[in-house]
């Protein structure tokens, strides 16, 4: 389509009926691709959607995502070619622009067509004839009960994936219970799964890792156990649900992001002055603010640099400072997103002391790091997520330490993540093996 738009707007000239008699031909057929696939035909009727939707048909989503946008930029293109009064100069700048669009759309409706030839058990020479005369394999693939697809494009591949344990947490009276049944988000008209079926309990006390690779979901867990991203699920904290008295719990839940947001001018003491009128209930008097303040620069070591500006501190020293800031309020449970990241191994080990500490005095802590084995020796339990076949963030194990290098056969946490990350992302891909065997194992 976008080659079309390019030519014309070269050519200043019209399409011509023949043209249109193959754009029709063309919409017809992948009407019918996209019904033989599990799709609904109209899409082929949407702008932008069209080409997304045959890419989920070829297994070819990501390059669905670019030539929705392409074709997007193309339609505006146009729309500003035709309506705006323009002169030479400025057409041609449209001609070209409109040229580079279609050159890069023609890369990546290759890779579609190519994934649709594999889907259809097709010779690749057919992606030729998609490019130069696609109304002909269209309306074939269509319509001829010769060509059926190997799978459907709502089709979830791999075991794990089609397994559902059915199993729910019991409900902790002390302590945090996750029953969460699925995190969804609409991407590119469609739903997308990011999270499904995780159920745990976690007693007070412990201090848990977040173990998963790339894309497994860890920082959308997070987010969905403290309310901030909810997720279809019942998160309860102490026997109270995080959602249903989200006001009431946010005193209750801290959660500390990768990157700290502190003023580098302020000193230590006031930006915890600041963070505690924020954190802190209002029924709270300066004087207890002061006292709590002090409280918490004692237990991170802050009380001799109490007067350093934020930007004076050590990479350590900030960390401390941005995990203080939320543990003014004394929350029951703790959630850090990679607060090692930037510190050598020394630093890192201070850190997760203190996070040690904080979980001795009875609170949960649960923490991601992309470098567990320097610390793993300070922690209780870990959940590991991974995704299944369906690329969908699951429960592979929750459990303690010790038990988790049995249950997966390897001695660090690192290989651990090795082997449930896919084959093309350097693991071993057995990410849906291990999903199915604590499924197993949890649930019988």
């Amino acid at each position: 389509m976008l080659v079309i738009f390019a030519i014309n707007a070269i050519n200043q000239g019209s399409v011509d009926p023949f043209g249109g008699l193959m754009s029709l031909l063309m919409t017809v057929g992948l009407w019918r691709i996209l019904q033989k696939s599990g799709v609904a035909g109209w899409w082929t009727l949407i702008p932008c959607a069209c080409d997304y939707k045959l890419s989920l048909c070829a297994g070819r989503e990501p390059e669905g995502r670019v030539l929705a946008v392409l074709d997007g930029v193309g339609v505006a293109l146009n729309f500003l070619d035709i309506w705006i009064a323009t002169d030479a100069i400025f057409d041609g700048f449209m001609a070209l622009a409109l040229l580079i669009v279609a050159l890069i759309d023609l890369v990546y409706e290759v890779r579609v067509y190519s994934g649709l030839t594999e889907v259809y058990g097709c010779r690749k020479r057919w992606v030729l004839l998609w490019l130069t005369v696609g109304f002909i394999p269209a309306m074939l693939w269509g319509y001829k009960k010769k060509y059926q697809p190997r799978w459907k494009a709502e089709d979830i591949k791999g075991e794990a994936a089609n397994f559902f344990s059915g199993g729910r947490a019991d409900v902790l009276g002390q302590g945090l219970t996750v029953n969460l049944e699925e995190r969804t988000v609409y991407e590119f008209f469609k739903k997308k799964r990011l999270l499904r079926d995780i159920h745990m309990s976690v007693e007070p006390g412990h201090m848990v890792l977040l173990l998963g690779g790339s894309g497994a979901g860890k920082t959308t867990y997070l987010n969905a156990v403290n309310g901030y991203e909810k997720a279809k699920a019942e998160v309860v904290l102490n026997g109270v649900n995080v959602y249903k008295h989200y006001k009431e719990m946010q005193y209750d839940v801290g959660f500390v992001p990768q990157m700290d947001l502190m003023r580098s001018s302020d000193s230590v003491v006031r930006t915890l002055m600041d963070a505690a009128k924020l954190r802190l209930p209002l029924d709270f008097s300066a004087a207890d603010r002061r006292a709590r303040v002090e409280e918490v620069m004692k237990i991170f070591g802050l009380l001799p640099m109490q007067g350093h500006l934020v930007e004076k501190l050590s990479g350590g020293q900030r960390k401390r400072l941005s995990i203080a800031m939320e543990y003014l309020a004394n929350p029951s449970l703790f959630i850090l997103d990679e607060p090692d990241s930037g510190l050598d191994g020394v630093m890192a080990r201070e850190l997760f002391g203190h996070l040690r500490q904080i979980a001795n005095q009875g609170k949960i802590v649960i923490v991601i790091t992309h470098t567990p084995d320097r610390v793993i020796d300070l922690f209780d339990d870990v959940i590991v997520l991974a995704k299944d076949g369906n690329r969908t963030g699951r429960l592979a194990y929750f459990g303690p330490v010790d038990q988790a290098r049995t249950f997966f056969g390897k001695e660090s946490m690192e290989e651990i993540v090795k082997s449930i990350n896919r084959v093309e992302e350097g693991g071993e891909g057995r990410a849906d093996e291990f999903i199915l065997k604590y499924g197993e194992v949890q649930h019988g």
